[in-house]
């Protein structure tokens, strides 16, 4: 059993871990965090000693195979719960990180086996991100922002980069939702912006939207 607190330290570095043999620095985690790097470097002390990470000076600090496994059934529930909440409670995209915030730290496998069941075993969240199994594999796709596309490329809209509200709702004002077939119209040099066709219809979306949108390509 770990406290709220910890766990969301876990969660913080598993999702800062690009590679597991790379360290993550105590700011990076503050930043992620928003917190004080002091405060990382206590907790960090801490989780070291229920041995979830490994850290060494100047190496950063990265999870260890047994932090990495609760990492990941964190990442595992919250996900779910988010799929549950859209898809069983009728909420929007937008709504629901910040609930699934807390009911991942309800400590009950048996309640998100069961959850896992009734949802059927669903890979991905309604962002588009992967949803660890119950031994903590990932179903990983091939996928690439729309920034990278080629002119007249075509793909499907499989996630997103940037999950916050604000960004969710900006999508949703241009009908843009995953699953939906993109086909990149033109490139603008000047700004970097892309003209897509999405719904038969073509809009201008900016390179910092591109840059947040992933397409998964034929």
């Amino acid at each position: 059993m770990f406290s709220q607190s910890e766990e969301n330290y876990i969660k913080a570095i598993y999702h800062l871990e690009v590679s597991p043999n790379k360290g993550i620095s105590t700011n990076a985690i503050a930043e992620k965090l928003e917190t004080k790097a002091s405060s990382v470097t206590d907790m960090i002390k801490k989780l070291s000693e229920k041995e979830l990470v490994a850290y060494k000076k100047y190496q950063g600090v990265k999870l260890t195979f047994h932090g990495r496994k609760v990492a990941a059934n964190i990442v595992r529930k919250h996900r779910l719960w988010e799929v549950f909440l859209v898809e069983k409670l009728n909420f929007s995209w937008d709504e629901v990180h910040d609930v699934a915030e807390q009911l991942e730290h309800i400590q009950s496998p048996k309640l998100i086996n069961q959850l896992d069941a009734l949802l059927g075993f669903p890979t991905h969240d309604p962002h588009g991100d992967p949803i660890p199994d119950k031994d903590g594999n990932l179903n990983m796709i091939d996928k690439k922002l729309l920034s990278t596309l080629k002119i007249n490329e075509i793909g499907l809209c499989v996630g997103v980069e940037d999950s916050s509200s604000e960004f969710l709702q900006y999508l949703d004002k241009k009908n843009i939702e995953l699953g939906k077939t993109i086909k990149v119209i033109e490139k603008e040099e000047f700004d970097n912006s892309v003209i897509i066709e999405i719904n038969q219809k073509r809009i201008s979306v900016s390179n910092k939207i591109a840059n947040n949108l992933y397409i998964k390509t034929s």
